[in-house]
């Protein structure tokens, strides 16, 4: 009898154990906001996901975060203007700075400029908590979506330890890239999202995260990029070299009021047609140009002037883009500009970052 009642006791006291550290474990988990834009994880047919519904599509979430959610928009990545990447990166600095509690952001995006925003905010968020950019290729009402589990591993990348300090991360296919260096490959894959030369920063399996590489270029809280005065970013153009490539559509950016021009050019740095004399009437308009590798990968190394050397318009706006891809290269420069008007800033902006 006195044994029954032993056990009965124990299984009393551990029901009571197990009932006051399964709130307080609950409670230790990392808090994670999801910030939606939409994009196609949320595109289904009649309708968009809200931030909401995004959140109770990840099974097994409890386990690694306690999900919070806002809806910033819900439109087509294409759709965002420059205006609305202003206000997110501004939105993502204030919730780090008024809420010390949380330990990260997904930012959910369409894929088809991904790339471009989650380089902004790897520019301009100035913390060292993740912000995890995220997507899909296929939408809600298509046989294999994959955003649910796409969204479920961002979650679990913004709530690692490990991820602090590394930038701005992109997450889709269970691979993690760095949002300076990472492209779209591939229109319809779901591997499109790559690192061409560098690799990738590591990978979201099963079991855990982990991580291989950090980014050694300047980012997030090393940046010198500051929003709170910046009311609109200046107008950058991007043009592409090809055979016989006219000058005059760099002469008709810069009188539509172009303040930087990136020309993607052939091989690491050429040009073609008439296109020089495109880049001389831009550097006596006092427009930069930055060059930058259309080939998608590869640097256009920074040239050096001679200490003797007389002044030289178009030398001081001309820009080496080192190995940004032309779209970012553009993100970069079109910061640059709100800080400064001198080319050798800008140069070594575009080397450190």
């Amino acid at each position: 009898m006195r044994a029954r009642r032993l056990g009965s006791a124990t299984l009393l006291l551990t029901c009571l154990v197990a009932a006051w550290s399964a709130p307080a474990q609950a409670q230790d988990l990392p808090r994670v906001r999801l910030v939606a834009t939409g994009g196609t994880i949320s595109n289904k047919t009649g309708g968009r996901l809200t931030a909401e519904e995004l959140v109770g599509l990840m099974p097994g979430i409890e386990r690694y975060a306690k999900p919070e959610f806002e809806q910033f928009s819900n439109v087509a990545s294409a759709q965002i203007s420059l205006d609305q990447w202003l206000a997110l990166a501004r939105r993502l600095n204030q919730l780090f700075t008024e809420d010390a509690g949380l330990a990260g952001v997904v930012v959910t995006s369409g894929t088809d400029t991904l790339e471009e925003l989650a380089y902004f905010l790897d520019l301009t968020v100035r913390s060292e908590k993740p912000v995890v950019v995220v997507g899909s290729m296929r939408n809600p009402s298509t046989l294999g979506y994959e955003g649910a589990a796409n969204l479920l591993d961002a979650f679990r990348v913004a709530a690692a330890p490990d991820a602090r300090g590394r930038g701005v991360l992109v997450v889709l296919n269970d691979s993690i890239n760095a949002a300076r260096e990472v492209t779209k490959t591939d229109t319809l894959r779901l591997d499109t999202f790559q690192t061409r030369g560098y690799g990738i920063l590591g990978v979201a399996d099963a079991d855990r995260i982990v991580f291989y590489r950090k980014v050694e270029r300047k980012h997030t809280a090393a940046s010198e990029f500051d929003l709170a005065n910046v009311t609109a970013l200046p107008r950058v153009d991007v043009l592409m070299t090809y055979q016989g490539a006219p000058g005059d559509l760099i002469k008709a950016a810069v009188d539509a009021g172009a303040k930087g021009i990136v020309i993607a050019t052939a091989g690491a740095g050429a040009t073609s047609g008439t296109q020089q004399d495109g880049i001389s009437y831009a550097a006596e308009k006092g427009v930069f140009v930055v060059s930058s590798a259309r080939a998608g990968s590869g640097r256009i190394p920074a040239r050096q002037r001679p200490a003797d050397a007389a002044p030289n318009p178009r030398f001081e706006h001309l820009i080496q883009g080192e190995d940004l891809s032309p779209v970012k290269a553009r993100i970069l420069l079109m910061l640059a500009l709100t800080k400064t008007q001198s080319g050798a800033d800008i140069q070594r902006m575009f080397l450190e970052y």
